[in-house]
């Protein structure tokens, strides 16, 4: 086993890699920018190292400083965790070259499937399903409308060279190609250096499920059966559970069976998710693999008793596996739902500051997975994730009652959070029924939104915000960069 390792990562992420290395006996070094000097991962870590400025490009994206300091400090492997470096080829390439163990994937299996179309068309080769649309990167303009109109409108375009909902289009109709083609290839190149593009069938109210895929570097592959990710904003995921209401057992064998295919038709080895678009008819097609930890890992955690960090941490030191397929069974229900520090009722804008007053939900069966606590600073540079809040029970129903009630616990002042937002989605009919789909959150976001104006929990934020305030002794001036001058601080001031 390792002796210590880098964590190449910040927020709830780092910390919940520390938390699973102090679990092992492996000592860990944390590193952190200068916006993130008094966090709570450098905080934890044994060890602490200044990577550089507050801008990524500078600190968690700089791939030689984080090698030089992985051989300074003697490090014997790199977690990246998710985001950031975790996909990089180049990335995983120098680790190989300078002998340190990337928890992850080979270089080669990150290259392959993070090369959206050759993963199609590795997909293609293996008979494994995926969404209809082209299988090499459109050269034209021109080209591609003749390509969509082949496909059917509505379709969608994505980038190449990259995924997280940078570079995608949906057009609904010739008239629109153009325009579209042009922003997608722009936003791709800006995001990935990469402009390619291609072109899929854009199914207009799908499911979005995805199967956690883990393998050893002996050939042992497993599945840890599969999430349900299907309520989204702008294609980033808001709660997750697993396992998905939707499937029947029959549904579920097929898909984690091309889900472990897919795996091996890249010789892929650690932890990874395999992502795919189901219909109403219960059809899945395969849309892309991420090579890596996912956010939302731990209701596969919860409803398979597997820890997914350390059995990571195992397989890369040249471990088995740890489990035989067959002893994995479902156990009763678990969701996720990530807390931001961004305001629903202001178009989900940003929220900065420092966290005057945190007070975490507690109790059986739930967990709260977070990179902040009391007087940590909430940085404009880095995703807006403060924390996931996961519950666990015996079925749905309950699962959802248990992280409903573990929400309206959750008390975080100084900035603004989505805990008002998240608990009027689990409120809604369309998701306790279980009948959502992507569109979801888009088609009742006005709904939603006056649930929470409904309920008084946004007047709840402002109260617990201004009781903040007193307790530190003064109101902190609106010039203030640590303090949120939005409109929650006006009502306060008024």
């Amino acid at each position: 086993m390792f002796k210590k390792i880098l964590i190449a990562n910040r927020g709830e992420i780092a910390v919940r890699i520390i938390r699973a290395c102090k679990e092992l006996g492996i000592r860990t070094a944390a590193v952190y920018s200068e916006a993130d000097r008094t966090s709570l991962h450098a905080r934890l870590a044994d060890e602490s190292y200044s990577i550089g400025p507050a801008q990524s490009s500078e600190s968690y994206l700089n791939k030689k400083k984080l090698i030089d300091l992985a051989k300074e400090i003697k490090a014997d492997a790199i977690h990246p965790g998710y985001g950031f470096l975790s996909e990089n080829p180049e990335f995983i390439k120098m680790t190989e070259k300078e002998k340190i163990t990337f928890i992850g994937p080979s270089s080669k299996s990150a290259a392959l499937m993070g090369n959206k179309i050759a993963a199609r068309n590795l997909m293609i080769r293996n008979n494994i399903p995926i969404v209809p649309g082209t299988v090499k990167p459109v050269s034209s303009e021109e080209e591609g409308k003749k390509a969509a109109g082949e496909i059917g409108y509505p379709v969608i375009l994505k980038a190449g060279g990259g995924g997280g909902g940078k570079g995608m289009k949906k057009v609904f109709s010739e008239n629109e190609f153009i325009p579209a083609f042009e922003s997608a290839a722009r936003e791709a190149f800006n995001a990935f250096g990469n402009s390619e593009i291609y072109i899929e069938k854009y199914f207009v109210n799908p499911k979005h499920i995805e199967v956690q895929v883990i393998a050893d570097k002996h050939g042992n592959y497993s599945h840890l059966f599969e999430r349900e990710c299907s309520v989204q904003r702008r294609y980033q995921k808001i709660i997750e559970e697993s396992p998905s209401s939707f499937l029947d057992e029959k549904t579920r064998k097929k898909i984690t069976e091309a889900a472990i295919y897919a795996a091996k038709a890249c010789e892929y080895y650690n932890a990874g998710t395999i992502e795919f678009l189901m219909d109403r008819e219960k059809n899945f097609y395969f849309l892309e693999m991420n090579t890596r930890i996912q956010v939302e890992h731990p209701v596969t955690e919860m409803v398979t008793g597997i820890d997914i960090v350390k059995e990571q941490i195992s397989i890369a030191a040249g471990n088995k596996l740890s489990f035989k397929q067959e002893k994995i069974k479902l156990n009763g229900h678990a969701i996720e739902c990530r807390v931001c520090s961004e305001d629903p009722l202001n178009n989900f804008l940003p929220s900065t500051g420092e966290i005057y007053y945190c007070r975490e939900p507690a109790g059986k069966d739930i967990r709260v997975d977070s990179g902040f606590d009391q007087h940590s600073a909430i940085s404009i540079n880095y995703d807006p994730l403060i924390s996931k809040v996961i519950c666990h029970s015996q079925n749905r129903e309950s699962a959802i009652k248990k992280i409903s009630a573990a929400l309206s616990e959750y008390r975080i002042a100084g900035v603004i959070t989505n805990i008002p937002f998240l608990i009027s989605i689990l409120n809604h009919n369309s998701f306790t029924s279980g009948s959502y789909d992507i569109n979801f959150v888009d088609n009742n976001l006005a709904e939603l939104n006056k649930f929470i104006i409904d309920s008084g929990r946004n007047l709840e934020e402002v109260v617990s915000l201004f009781a903040a305030v007193v307790k530190s002794g003064s109101a902190p001036s609106k010039k203030n960069e640590s303090f949120q001058a939005n409109r929650w601080t006006d009502q306060i001031y008024e």
